[in-house]
């Protein structure tokens, strides 16, 4: 079967684009075949803003996204290949998916070297205790403090971010 990655960078990039937001990918620029300029690249990593407005040419196919972008003002012949993002969002809300490595038995496109590159293990799925299991772990969903005495901090107003956690 083939990979739904670039299917579902398509539909999200569509939807974040529908709602007026502002698409962001986040790429590993490590793996294979990413072409970006090196000063964009901060900590193995590259965001690009894929808004119509800030790219022209823009192309999210099967195996690649391929489009022109402004760096510092000079424009750049951009290639990512679709299995290096690892996320989209929205710069405005930060609402969007985080792609998880290809499961096994997906079809994607063989490297332009003709090697043949060993295909990542599958991450491994472990159990989760529940309280029923776990007396130290408490159904409460607020959050509060044993006895209910305190209530936990007020969560922090401003700018949504995107961590990656790997």
């Amino acid at each position: 079967m083939t990979s739904n990655r670039p299917y579902l960078l398509r539909a999200v990039h569509e939807w974040i684009c529908d709602n007026g937001l502002t698409p962001y990918v986040v790429v590993d620029a490590g793996k294979p075949g990413v072409q970006v300029p090196p000063q964009a690249v901060s900590e193995g990593r590259v965001v690009l803003n894929l808004a119509p407005r800030a790219v022209a040419r823009l192309e999210i196919g099967n195996d690649l996204i391929t489009c022109m972008a402004r760096f510092g003002g000079v424009s750049h012949a951009i290639s990512v290949p679709v299995a290096a993002v690892q996320a989209i969002y929205a710069r405005e809300n930060g609402q969007g998916m985080l792609l998880a490595e290809d499961a096994p038995g997906t079809t994607s496109p063989a490297p332009s070297s003709g090697t043949a590159t060993p295909k990542p293990t599958a991450p491994a799925l472990q159990a989760v205790p529940t309280s029923a299991q776990d007396p130290s772990v408490s159904d409460d969903v607020g959050g509060s403090a044993p006895g209910g005495s305190k209530p936990d901090k007020p969560r922090p107003k401003g700018k949504p971010s995107l961590h990656v956690v790997k």
